[in-house]
């Protein structure tokens, strides 16, 4: 009972927020829920793959914008596995919370001048724009103007960590949903980084088991519980107002994937730990589930929403940020493929 009241006073809090108030953000740092997939010895809770989906779904449950801004800047910090270890200290160990947050899209360059590299280039949906302390960044590579290739010819494309100053956040996340998690854009302007702020996604340099996740897994899964945790709050809040026969339909689709979720997350802790690879078949039978699964809750939910009255299309009732929070997250583009 505790802790079901302890979830309404933050889902108070969350409700109907364009930004998350100081109180919200407190709350989170106070949890340690920015730093789930750090290591201890960086000040971070080290949970298992399974523990930590777990604890997303949980906070999607209590608000979409709560669920998603954690999950994709947490998502963020796990990059501490790809830094050098010694920049992974100099960002995380220092005095106050880090928070990072970014883009995965490719969408400027960087000058590579010797071991500095000079970036430009606008950023689109950077979850948590305004709680940031650092910025990621996908970059091509170029080197005296000219565009460097990798071995199958392709751009090279380094992965950067930019300080907030060095960041110009422009404020055009305008949705029907997710609201708080104020996904902006950003521009970087001659910004100079060193290339011990650089990583590539595929090289880790910690030895826990969840860095020895694909990203695409990661990925996939991380979202995926953030689908199911708002569909159950969808559902606990449409059984106030109705009793049709497709509540229980939008409960069964969740069962199953919950069930799914469980057997998937346990197989990779179960992998990790005895060090086998995650094969690309076994990713990409992730990949299916997780969208497939998300087609079939989005049905479900715009099947019952008829039922739900005009206070569902109040924009202060719950059931209406929830139904803009979940089909906002629905475009995020791994799961629109």
């Amino acid at each position: 009972m505790k802790e079901e009241n302890n979830w309404q006073q933050l889902r108070n809090l969350c409700f109907g927020a364009e930004v998350f108030s100081e109180k919200v953000i407190n709350r989170i740092a106070e949890e340690n829920l920015w730093n789930i997939w750090v290591p201890r010895n960086f000040g971070g809770l080290e949970l298992s793959f399974s523990e930590g989906l777990s604890k997303l779904q949980e906070l999607a449950k209590i608000d979409g914008s709560l669920g998603w801004t954690v999950t994709l800047c947490s998502g963020a910090n796990y990059f501490i596995g790809n830094l050098e270890p010694a920049t992974a200290k100099e960002i995380f160990l220092k005095p106050g919370k880090t928070i990072l947050g970014g883009s995965g899209g490719i969408s400027g360059k960087a000058q590579k001048y010797g071991d500095v590299y000079k970036i430009n280039g606008t950023w689109h949906y950077a979850t948590g724009a305004p709680y940031l302390t650092h910025f990621t960044l996908n970059a091509e590579i170029f080197e005296s103007g000219r565009a460097l290739l990798d071995e199958k010819g392709s751009p090279q494309v380094r992965s950067f960590v930019l300080a907030r100053e060095d960041v110009q956040v422009i404020e055009d996340w305008n949705t029907m949903g997710l609201k708080a998690s104020a996904t902006h854009s950003f521009k970087v302007e001659n910004a100079l980084v060193p290339k011990r702020c650089s990583f590539l996604y595929n090289k880790f340099y910690q030895p826990q088991d969840i860095f020895k996740i694909p990203f695409s897994v990661f990925a996939d899964l991380t979202l995926w519980v953030n689908y199911v945790g708002m569909a159950q709050h969808f559902l606990k809040e449409a059984r106030a107002v109705t009793s049709v026969e497709a509540l229980k339909t939008l409960e069964e689709s969740i069962t199953v994937c919950n069930h799914k979720i469980s057997e998937f997350a346990e197989a990779i802790d179960k992998k990790t730990a005895a060090e086998k690879i995650i094969i690309s078949n076994y990713m990409e039978e992730i990949h299916i589930s997780a969208s497939n699964s998300v087609r079939i809750i989005s049905r479900n939910i715009i099947n019952l929403y008829p039922y739900l009255g005009v206070k569902a299309s109040r924009r202060n009732h719950p059931l209406h940020q929830i139904f803009c929070d979940y089909f906002t997250a629905t475009q995020h583009h791994i799961f629109t493929k």
